[in-house]
């Protein structure tokens, strides 16, 4: 059975529900642990981190959607965890303003679960789209499922943060239950139906996680995306802590500036992936590879433009560079992931979930390592150079090379071959 692109865009609406509740957690619960309770920032950043670091399961809950009979009922699972995760979040915000121990206690297993929801139903998202989406409608399917999780925490963001004007703790159980229960209704209503049959896998009874995990890490290909993926992702989450606050040590800009900057930043990842989507599948123009190249090469050019304005850079110059640093992060993103679920079909039959939950882990762990790496680097720099530009430009400049070495990378493991375009009538 392969997708029609009405069923690509059901499933899009799960990636959308994740992308809805994980902003809450990374945005406006950020904001009030540091805002409304004058918390250090270190607390909310340990906890992001930590949900992030929690989903290095991927590999498991991959493994148990290719063993299980049926991914549907995984997403469905995660999701249900997602959301007890971000609730209870929500409800560790008043408690923490009154017992910070017990409200840290709480807010650690929130997290926690939260890492877990998003580790399990993401993953065997990933898995059925690899698994039912035919070759030529991969790079779309990548495209349609990652705008629609921007659009879910865009408009998620938006009218949370109208809702809960003027604030109070209880007021921020109702807009996050809200949220939390639209999510899981959604995915629901939109994984009914999606599998008609349940996979036919073999060895469920006697094959390990370990002996499974063991079995796709001896396929050269698995392995070499892993390390391919971990490397561009960790040049691809360096800036994400230390862009903004570059744009108001060096350029001046007010915390509304800055804000519109990221703004901007992700109206160029937008305009990315629509590009590759409808380049690379509506009009056939060159493979995945050459997208995933030409999106790290172009990223790496656009941060080396960006550290080159601390000499004397202007405003604009710098909203320029940074929403070209978007449109070809948006690029690379989604090539990596339609090359990503190209690959996750080769090799042994029936282990999608497993190559799909390995990348997950791998893209995690960059997630929370570069952004880390990326800030401590800074932090360490702007003593021992005392200037903020050349500080914050030299780590620009090893995002680039990481981005450089990516495309060097992905020249020998990703495949050449071209995505054959067509919206076929009747599918």
């Amino acid at each position: 059975m392969n997708l029609g692109w009405f069923s690509i865009v059901r499933l899009g609406t799960v990636q959308m529900a994740i992308g809805a509740i994980v902003v809450l957690m990374t945005s406006t619960l950020n904001r009030l642990m540091i805002v409304e309770l004058a918390m250090p920032a270190v607390l909310p950043g340990f906890l992001v981190a930590l949900h992030y670091g929690i989903q290095i399961t991927r590999p498991n809950w991959g493994f148990h959607s290719d063993t299980g009979g049926r991914r549907a009922t995984w997403v469905i699972g995660g999701m249900a965890i997602l959301g007890s995760g971000a609730f209870l979040a929500a409800l560790a915000i008043p408690v923490l303003e009154t017992n910070f121990t017990e409200g840290l206690l709480i807010s650690v297993v929130a997290y926690a679960l939260i890492g877990l929801g998003v580790g399990a139903s993401g993953t065997s998202l990933l898995a059925l789209l690899a698994t039912l989406t035919a070759p030529r409608r991969r790079a779309a399917a990548a495209t349609i499922t990652w705008l629609m999780m921007i659009a879910g925490i865009a408009l998620t963001a938006g009218a949370s943060g109208a809702m809960l004007d003027p604030y109070s703790h209880a007021l921020l159980l109702k807009v996050v239950g809200f949220v939390v229960l639209i999510a899981f209704v959604l995915t629901v209503i939109a994984i009914f139906g999606i599998e008609k049959q349940p996979l036919e896998t073999e060895d469920t009874e006697t094959m390990s996680f370990a002996e499974g995990i063991k079995e796709i890490w001896a396929e050269s290909g698995a392995r070499n995306f892993s390390i391919f993926v971990f490397l561009s992702m960790t040049a691809y989450f360096m800036q994400e802590l230390i862009l903004e606050p570059y744009a108001g040590l060096v350029f001046g800009f007010t915390p509304g500036d800055s804000t519109s900057l990221s703004g901007a930043q992700n109206g160029g990842v937008f305009l990315g992936m629509i590009s590759v989507g409808i380049l690379c599948t509506g009009l056939n123009l060159g493979s995945l590879r050459s997208w995933v190249v030409a999106g790290c090469t172009g990223s790496a050019l656009s941060l080396t433009f960006i550290a080159a304005l601390g000499l004397g850079g202007t405003a604009t110059q710098l909203y320029i560079a940074v929403v070209s640093l978007g449109f070809f992060n948006g690029m690379f993103a989604v090539g990596a992931i339609g090359s990503m679920m190209s690959l996750a079909g080769e090799g042994r039959s029936d282990r999608e979930g497993t190559r799909v939950g390995i990348w997950g882990a791998a893209q995690a762990i960059a997630a929370g390592f570069g952004g880390l790496v990326g800030a401590a680097m800074v932090d360490i720099l702007r003593i021992a150079l005392k200037e903020e530009a050349a500080a914050y430009g030299t780590v620009f400049l090893l995002e680039a090379a990481l981005f450089i070495v990516s495309s060097t990378l992905a020249l020998r493991i990703i495949s050449t071959r071209p995505v054959s375009a067509g919206l076929v009538p009747g599918e």
